[in-house]
């Protein structure tokens, strides 16, 4: 059954939204304007082609990669960008192991003096990483301890947390600040801001992002996705209600677990929703559940 869409523009936090602004090749101006505005580049992009979304380790046996989007540059500059709504503990881990499959494919076999080219890891999060912290963007590159000076430019992190972003159209200060207003507010605006008005780039996005524009099977894709994201928030939802409840009631052990069975079930059944349109790595990513208990369901 599709959902009733009243939003004009399409979120661009759910999978579909996402990939259709910034993951396409017809569409590749955005994902352009984006990191030369966000990445402190000295030559700025001029072109990108996408790669496999897909990376195996060295041997077959080692753990897939499922990147939401992978490309490089004209000068063979690797970029990932990864959007991620629920907050992981190892965040920071597995972005290090993503961006490892870039460098790992670049070794050549007969005579290698090992150069290699830049990697770029960009994280846009809905969920804060360092909440000791209000910068809403953190840089990261190999640093000297003593000296802080920086030992290795060739492989840097930028990490977006979005809840820190708090800044109206009327207080933005530069060009990667319209695209993150754009992020945070696009699915509640009724029109793009009037300080977008002569921006071709931005204005661009937001008649892509027309619910209205996008074809019968578009339209399904994203009402599935943004179902997916309602209900997976639902769930969220409920489980923090559920554990303020037992902060409050401590000693009611059989309540606790017959909530945790309740959650458990609820996330069974995105998980069930989720088989047909996305593969058993992406459900687990999403939902917490592990790779075994999902494929026990599609068994």
């Amino acid at each position: 059954m599709c959902m009733m869409i009243t939003d004009r523009y399409i979120d661009p936090f759910t999978d579909f939204g996402f990939k259709w602004l910034f993951g396409t090749e017809e569409n590749k101006e955005l994902l352009i304007g984006f990191l030369n505005d966000l990445l402190d580049l000295k030559d700025k992009i001029v072109d990108v082609k996408f790669r496999n979304l897909e990376k195996l380790g060295l041997s077959i046996s080692d753990r897939r990669a499922i990147f939401d989007i992978f490309c490089i540059d004209e000068k063979n500059n690797n970029f990932i960008v990864e959007l991620q709504r629920s907050k992981q503990k190892f965040f920071k881990d597995r972005s290090l192991y993503y961006t490892s499959f870039p460098i790992q494919e670049q070794s050549k076999k007969g005579d290698w003096d090992y150069e290699l080219k830049k990697v770029y890891f960009i994280g846009i999060l809905e969920f804060n990483i360092d909440d000791n912290s209000d910068n809403y963007l953190t840089k990261v590159k190999l640093c000297d301890i003593d000296s802080k000076e920086v030992f290795y430019d060739k492989l840097t992190y930028y990490y977006l947390e979005m809840p820190k972003f708090k800044k109206e159209a009327n207080q933005l200060s530069n060009h990667l600040e319209y695209w993150l207003y754009m992020l945070n507010n696009m699915s509640k605006l009724e029109r793009p801001p009037t300080i977008f008005k002569e921006d071709k780039l931005l204005n661009q996005a937001f008649d892509l992002a027309e619910f209205l524009a996008l074809d019968k099977d578009r339209q399904f894709a994203y009402q599935q996705d943004l179902k997916t994201r309602l209900d997976y928030k639902n769930v969220m939802d409920y489980a923090k209600e559920e554990a303020r409840k037992e902060g409050r009631e401590e000693g009611r052990e059989e309540e606790r677990i017959e909530s945790k069975k309740k959650l458990k079930q609820e996330k069974l059944e995105i998980a069930k929703n989720l088989l047909d349109i996305l593969d058993i790595e992406t459900i687990s990513q999403k939902t917490g559940l592990t790779i075994n208990e999902i494929k026990n369901l599609k068994e």
